[in-house]
Order: structure tokens, then C-alpha cells, then sequence
């Protein structure tokens, strides 16, 4: 008698929680439902020992369902220019680590059958040819940011700042939400970019963090719209809303409490991820903006960053700065005790956002953040800071309905506070968000739907 072994997917994620998160949960999924064991490396962007600060996804006292292996730091700073911007330089660290894996790959007593990068990984999908292992690409984004992506290379670096890019069968892109290297095609984010979308081509298919009912149009059309199919032919599924589960002891006992004591929906939740900082004086006006609300709130705020002016940007924060009240107006903290909670740098999002005190989300619309949100049912001030989270932002105002938008772009124009003040009270309190705050219980419904065994996802 010959007793098969289990299939061994390896996956591979790119630094930060952004993406480390949505392929904890993919391995998760393998592991309970289709019985792989599965390895997880990840790639480090510092030397040092430490694995990255997971929060499990099954309590402590029991073995996590995948190996998770840190490849050994590499140094790749000598290729990266001064005037390289963030893809780029994703882009040059991970491709240094194909050697890394490789050993890796070589060196595991079975032969792993399955490969799955995520975006900056697909550089690695040739690792799988030499293993003769199966290839995806897992993008932990919807389905309209894969639609844009496969269909770059057409533009042949013809792309100008006049108007929207057009993808078939997809609702376009318009020009303030199209992602930053396709307006330049002359740096090297743009190549880099382009070179993304090939590889992606080279996959036996592609995974997004999305379901059905969410995006209907975009993945219908990547298996039935002619045009779309020869630029694109390989098969799209959807495995969304992949989120980590909520773990109520993560919320601790004074936040535990305070939220308890706030009626239903009645809390707006304020954070912009893991690597979004807002100005001094963005960070000024948003925390009058909160005060001439009256709303209650629960702010996630992070030392502001000094640029040209601009609203917003992405910064890597280190934690080392907790004297959160030297950069809020004077008084505030004192003005707004019995209002909201002011939290430094981290916080417990996804148990904040179950809670069911909390009745709206001010956020960068990172995906990761926004598929929080949607299955806990909160509806959304989108306030994108970089990446595709101007897409994400307009998917969720203008597609899905379960969010509204600033009037001018935070990336380029300070919101001021009273407009601040529109946003909360119409998430919060107004007749006119009616609508929304139904939409987004609707949502949530599918969102649980896709997860069964009768759903899109399962």
C-alpha cells in the first residue's frame, strides 16, 4: 500500500505586514481545507534574528499550521540609486534573495509541488520551473488593481497626464487614482512595473484577495470579455476576504472597557496602517476636524513627517517616538478626554473594528484595512496615502458604496477641518449615510457567503 503525502506549498511574501498578513491567512486555508503543509518564507528588510511580529492565528497554546522560515538578511543597498523610489527599491531587494530560496527549495526533504509569490515576487516564479512546481501569483489586492496591472504593457510607455486609462470590460481608472509609475514612464518604477505584469503572465494562474460578489464586473470580464482575454488569458480566482480572525484578549482590559461603555456604532476607529504618517499640519486639522465633530473616536496616531506641504505620505515608522501630545494642537488631549482615546502608533485594529461600539472607519484604504472594514461592516472615510489605495479608495466610494471620499486628493491638498467634520458626521450620524451604513451590512453578508462551502471563495 502506497499512502500519498501531502502536497507542500511553499509561499513567498514580501517584507511588511501587508503583505505577510494575506498569506498567513492563504497558508491557513490550504492547511485546513485542502490538507498541504505549507512553508512561508519571508524576506527581511534588516539584519537581525527576530521573525516578523505575527499575531497567530490560533491561540498560543497551539502549533501554527505552516513553517515559517526568515531568509537570511541580504544586502542590497549598493544597487539602489538615491533617486529610487519605494517599488523599485522592494524590487531590488527581493531579487536578491532568488539564491536564498533556491537553497532553500533544494535543501527540503520533499519536493515541494506548489509555488505562490506574491507581487514583488515574481521574479522567484522561474524557481519553480527548475522544481517543477506549480506557479501563482497571489495578489493581496481586488481584482480591478490585477485588471490595471496585466494591462500596462500595452501602453508602451505612450501613457501622458491627460486622461483615464482605459481597461476592458473594467471600470476605468481615472487619472487622480491611477497608480504613481504609470504617470512616469521614463523612471524605473515604471519599468519595474512593467516587468511585474509580463512576469505575472508567466503564472499557471493568479489569486486575489477578493470574492464574487464585491467585484463582479472586473472578474467576469477576466473570463469572458475577448479583448481582456488575449491580453490576459490565464485563469483569475478569487480567494477573499482572506483577514486574519479577531482574538478579543488582543484589545486588553482599558480598551476593552472603554469600548464597552460607548453605544452601538457610535466610536469612529482613526488609523492610516502600518506605513502611513500624515504632515504636522494635516495632523493638526484632522485632530480638529474629530473635535467639532463630537464624535466619539479612537485615533491611531504616529509622529508626522516634514515634507513640501503635501497632506500625506508613506513613512516607515521605527516606534520610537510615543510623545504623541507634542504634535496635537494645544489643549487637545485635555479638550477631548471624555470624547475619544488618542493611542500611540498601534492598535489592535481588527478587534476594534468587530467591536460593536465602532460604527465607522477613517482610513488609508490599504487592502488589508479596507477587507477589515467590509467584514465587520463598518463604512469608510477613505483617505489614501500611496500604492493602489487611490484605487481602493474609488473602488469602495463609486462601485461598492460603502464609502466616501475627501474633495481634494490628502496626497496633494490639506483636507481642512470642517470638511473633516462633513466626513465623520455623514459616516456617523447623518440621514444622508443612511444608505451607506445599509450597503456595508450588505456587503458583510456576502463577505461571510463567499467563505462557505456554497460561496465563490471556498
Amino acid at each position: 500500500m502506497v499512502i500519498p503525502t501531502k502536497p507542500h506549498a511553499t509561499l513567498l511574501a514580501s517584507p511588511g505586514l501587508g503583505h505577510l498578513i494575506p498569506m498567513v491567512e492563504l497558508a491557513n486555508r490550504l492547511t485546513a481545507h485542502h490538507n498541504f503543509h505549507v512553508t512561508i518564507f519571508v524576506v527581511t528588510m534588516e539584519p537581525g534574528p527576530n521573525k516578523p511580529n505575527l499575531l497567530p492565528n490560533q491561540p498560543n497554546t497551539l502549533k501554527p499550521l505552516y513553517d515559517l522560515v526568515v531568509l537570511p538578511y541580504v544586502d542590497s543597498s549598493a544597487h539602489m540609486g538615491p533617486s529610487d523610489k519605494i517599488m523599485t527599491r522592494l524590487v531590488i531587494m527581493m531579487r536578491g534573495y532568488v539564491s536564498s530560496l533556491r537553497s532553500e527549495l533544494g535543501s527540503m526533504e520533499q519536493n515541494p509541488t506548489l509555488l505562490v509569490v506574491d507581487l514583488f515576487g515574481t521574479e522567484f516564479l522561474t524557481l519553480a520551473d527548475e522544481f517543477n512546481m506549480i506557479k501563482y501569483v497571489y495578489i493581496p489586492s481586488n481584482a480591478w488593481f490585477l485588471a490595471q496591472t496585466v494591462c500596462v504593457p500595452l501602453l508602451d510607455k505612450q501613457v501622458k497626464h491627460e486622461g483615464p486609462l482605459i481597461i476592458p470590460g473594467c471600470k476605468r481608472v481615472e487619472y487622480d487614482d491611477i497608480l504613481d509609475p504609470v504617470f512616469d514612464p521614463e523612471n524605473k518604477d515604471y519599468d519595474e512595473y512593467v516587468r511585474i505584469a509580463l512576469d505575472i503572465g508567466t503564472a499557471d494562474g493568479v489569486l486575489v484577495n477578493t470574492w464574487e460578489d464585491l467585484e463582479p464586473t472586473t472578474l467576469f470580464s477576466f473570463k469572458n470579455n475577448k479583448v481582456l482575454k488575449e491580453i490576459f488569458n490565464k485563469p483569475v480566482y478569487p480567494v477573499g476576504p482572506l483577514v486574519r480572525p479577531v482574538r478579543p484578549e488582543c484589545l486588553g482590559e482599558e480598551l476593552s472597557e472603554w469600548l464597552n461603555k460607548q453605544p452601538k456604532e457610535s466610536v469612529l476607529y482613526v488609523s492610516f496602517g502600518s506605513g502611513g504618517t500624515l504632515s504636522s499640519q494635516q495632523t493638526i486639522e484632522l485632530a480638529l476636524g474629530l473635535e467639532i465633530s463630537q464624535q466619539r473616536f479612537i485615533w491611531v496616531v504616529r509622529p508626522p513627517i516634514e515634507h513640501d506641504g503635501a497632506g500625506a505620505l508613506f513613512h516607515a515608522m521605527d516606534g520610537q517616538d510615543h510623545m504623541i501630545s507634542q504634535y496635537l494642537p494645544p489643549g487637545f488631549m485635555t479638550r477631548t478626554r471624555n470624547l475619544g482615546k488618542v493611542i500611540p502608533m498601534w492598535a489592535p485594529q481588527m478587534e476594534i473594528l468587530a467591536h460593536p461600539s465602532v460604527g465607522g472607519f477613517l482610513s488609508h484604504c490599504g487592502w488589508n484595512s479596507t477587507l477589515e472594514s467590509l467584514v465587520n461592516g463598518v463604512p469608510i472615510i477613505a483617505w489614501p496615502l500611496y500604492a493602489e489605495q487611490n484605487m481602493n479608495a474609488a473602488l469602495m466610494d463609486e462601485e461598492v458604496g460603502v464609502a466616501v471620499r475627501p474633495k481634494v486628493l490628502p496626497t496633494k491638498v490639506i483636507v481642512g477641518r470642517e470638511e473633516i467634520k462633513k466626513l465623520i458626521n455623514k459616516i456617523m450620524v447623518d440621514d444622508e449615510g443612511i444608505k451607506i451604513r445599509e450597503r456595508v451590512k450588505e456587503v458583510q453578508g456576502y463577505a461571510k457567503r463567499a467563505l462557505t462551502t456554497e460561496g465563490s471563495t471556498y
